[in-house]
C-alpha cells in the first residue's frame, strides 16, 4: 500500500525516521514542503496514527497525477475504483496550493462527482455525501499542476492537536514542532529538560510523553476505525520519574500547563513553577523553549530587550554537554544576540508555524 503524511515543512526528515522506525519504506520526502512518501502493509495505518509524533494526518494514496485543467482532475480520479466506500457516506476535503483560475470549492465538486460518477458505473450504486461527519473522507490537495487523491485514515482532526490540551494558550506551539525540537536537543531520560518560558506547558508535556512511551495518538476517534475496524496497536506506558521543569511568567498560563499536564497524566513528573527567563538559574542539560516573538508580544523594541537578557542568562545556566533549542521569527537579533554570547550555533533549520517562516536554532557553548 502507497501512504504520505503530511508534517509541519521543515521537519520532514524527523517525520521520516520515525516512519521508518514503525516499518514504513520511505519512497520520496519533499523537503521543506511538508509530506513524506512512503509503502508499507495495512498495519502501518494505526501504527503512524499512533505512534508518530511529528506528522500531522496519515493518508492512504489512491493516485498521483498532474493536470491542465479541473476537467482532468475529473477524468483521472473518475478511473479510481473507491470500493473502500462500498456502503459508507464520504466528503471530499481539498486543499490548494499555487496560481490557479479556479478554488478549493471547485475541487471539492469537480472531484465529489467524479468519486459519485466511478462507484455508481462499478456497483450501479449512489454514494451519499455527508460534509459533517462522513463515514470516508476523501482528500485532494492540489499543488500547483499536481494533484493527490488519498483517504484521510486520521480524520478531521490532525494529530497535533492532542488529546491532552484542555487549556490552550493564544500562542501555543504545534506538537509536532515541539517534538522535533526536543529530538533535535538530542534529550532522553538522564537527563534534565528546562522549557524557561514554557506557556500552557507543549514543551515538557510532550517530552514526558515521549520517555513514557505514551502514544501520541492515545485516546482518539481515527477515521481508519470505520474503514479497517477499531484497530488498536499494542504498547506499554513506562511509569518513569523524569526530571522536567517548566516555567512561566504570567500565572494564568501556568495554571493551565498543570491542567494539561494532569490531562496528560505527567503532572506527576513535571515541575512547574512561577518565573522570569531572564533570571533562569541551575543547570540544565536540555534548555528547550517557544519564546515570545513578532504579534505575540506587540513590540520589537520588547523583543530585543527579553532576548538580550535571556540569551546570556541560559549560556550561564549551560555546561559542556548542553544543547538549547530555540523557535523564533527574530532570526537576525537572535544571531547578533547569539554571537555577542559566545554562544555557538550548532543547526538551524526553517520552519513553517502558524503562517510565519520560523527558524530552530540548535545552541551550545
Amino acid at each position: 500500500m502507497k501512504f504520505y503524511v503530511t508534517t509541519p515543512a521543515g521537519i520532514e526528515d524527523i517525520a521520516c525516521k520515525e516512519i521508518e522506525k514503525l516499518g514504513g519504506k520511505v519512497v520520496e520526502v519533499r523537503e521543506n514542503r511538508g509530506r513524506v512518501f512512503f509503502e508499507g502493509g495495512e498495519d502501518l495505518i494505526p501504527k503512524v496514527n499512533f505512534f508518530s509524533r511529528c506528522s500531522e494526518r496519515v493518508i492512504l494514496l489512491l493516485h498521483k497525477g498532474r493536470f491542465n485543467k479541473l476537467d482532468d482532475i475529473y477524468t483521472e480520479m473518475k478511473e479510481i475504483d473507491y470500493y473502500l466506500l462500498e456502503g459508507k457516506t464520504f466528503a471530499i476535503r481539498s486543499s490548494r496550493i499555487g496560481n490557479h483560475d479556479f478554488t478549493s470549492i471547485d475541487v471539492s465538486r469537480y472531484a465529489g462527482q467524479a468519486v459519485i460518477d466511478s462507484f455508481l458505473d462499478r456497483y450501479g450504486e449512489r454514494l451519499k455525501v455527508n460534509l459533517d461527519e462522513p463515514e470516508v473522507i476523501i482528500r485532494v490537495d492540489v499543488i500547483n499542476d499536481e494533484f493527490l487523491v488519498g483517504i484521510d485514515t486520521t480524520g478531521d482532526r490532525a494529530l497535533h492537536k492532542r488529546w491532552w490540551r484542555v487549556y490552550n494558550h493564544p500562542a501555543h506551539l504545534n506538537c509536532a514542532i515541539a517534538c522535533a525540537m526536543l529530538k533535535l536537543a538530542k534529550w532522553k531520560k538522564g537527563k534534565n529538560l528546562v522549557d524557561p518560558m514554557c506557556g500552557s506547558g507543549t514543551i515538557p508535556i510532550e517530552g514526558a510523553l515521549t520517555e513514557r512511551e505514551v502514544p501520541a495518538g492515545k485516546n482518539r476517534d481515527f477515521a481508519y476505525f470505520r474503514i479497517i475496524g477499531k484497530v488498536i496497536p499494542a504498547y506499554k506506558e513506562e511509569d518513569i520519574h523524569l526530571d522536567i521543569y517548566g516555567i512561566e511568567k504570567f500565572e494564568k498560563h501556568l495554571r493551565g500547563a498543570i491542567e494539561n499536564a494532569k490531562s496528560a497524566g505527567v503532572d506527576d513528573t513535571i515541575q512547574f513553577a512561577i518565573g522570569d527567563a531572564t533570571k533562569l538559574k541551575g543547570s540544565y542539560d536540555c534548555i528547550v523553549t517557544n519564546p515570545p516573538y513578532g504579534l505575540r508580544i506587540g513590540s520589537k523594541r520588547l523583543i530585543g530587550r527579553l532576548y538580550e537578557k535571556f540569551i546570556p542568562r541560559i549560556k550561564d545556566c549551560m555546561h559542556d554537554d548542553s544543547k538549547a533549542v530555540i523557535i523564533t521569527t527574530e532570526i537576525d537579533l537572535l544571531k547578533r544576540i547569539v554571537g555577542e554570547s559566545k554562544l555557538s550555533i550548532l543547526h538551524e533549520r526553517t520552519v513553517r508555524y502558524g503562517g510565519l517562516q520560523a527558524k530552530i536554532f540548535v545552541l551550545a557553548l
